[in-house]
């Protein structure tokens, strides 16, 4: 099946992404009571702009990266410890999947994990990135559970960044002290990628 993904996302066109992020209804059951916050396309200057201090938009272009697509949602309730307040996913187009996978060990896992202990801007410092396994991917998938300082506490986030042909799938969930949400985000992931391999397909 990987091969036959490959082949069908060399035909995916830029407009192609924004059918690609899940919908509300397509999140896990406790959390689509959430709120649509923003959606839009993330071009290199936007990943430059909110990536960690020192990001070019030369640089995460030079990766390969062409362009993406995000789609983010809040809980309308009002926030306490331990509550998901952030729940997103995003699609990333790239020239070739090699550059995926580049990314996903050099850019996510890479920067998250040489930043810990780093100011981030914004009165933020990142505390660990620990990594985590998934598992029920159709290629290469990776992991991380972060842990940061804000104006509201401390804030976890709970990521996973898989791999289908030249697409990157990222989920995440962001909540409030420090939790972890691997199994939750491994089915917002899941989806994602179930949503991606039907998309490709009925494109092939």
């Amino acid at each position: 099946m990987p091969d036959a993904l490959d082949r069908a996302a060399e035909g995916i066109r830029e407009e192609d992404l924004s059918s690609m992020a899940l919908a509300r209804e397509e999140l896990p059951y406790e959390l689509r009571e959430f709120q649509l916050a923003r959606e839009g396309v993330l071009d290199n200057a936007d990943m430059a702009e909110h990536g960690f201090p020192g990001s070019t938009t030369g640089e995460v272009r030079a990766t390969g990266r062409i362009t993406g697509y995000l789609r983010e949602f809040v809980t309308p309730a009002p926030p306490q410890e331990g509550s998901n307040v952030i729940a997103a996913t995003v699609v990333h187009l790239f020239q070739d999947k090699l550059q995926v996978s580049r990314w996903m060990t050099g850019k996510f896992l890479g920067d998250f994990q040489r930043s810990v202990g780093r100011e981030l801007g914004r009165g933020q410092q990142l505390i660990s990135a620990d990594r985590l396994q998934y598992e029920g991917f159709s290629d290469e998938a990776v992991g991380l559970r972060t842990l940061q300082t804000s104006d509201a506490g401390l804030v976890s986030s709970t990521i996973v960044d898989f791999r289908v042909g030249r697409l990157l799938g990222v989920a995440y969930l962001v909540t409030l002290g420090d939790v972890e949400r691997k199994e939750l985000v491994g089915q917002i992931g899941i989806e994602l990628e179930r949503r991606i391999v039907r998309i490709l397909l009925g494109a092939a």
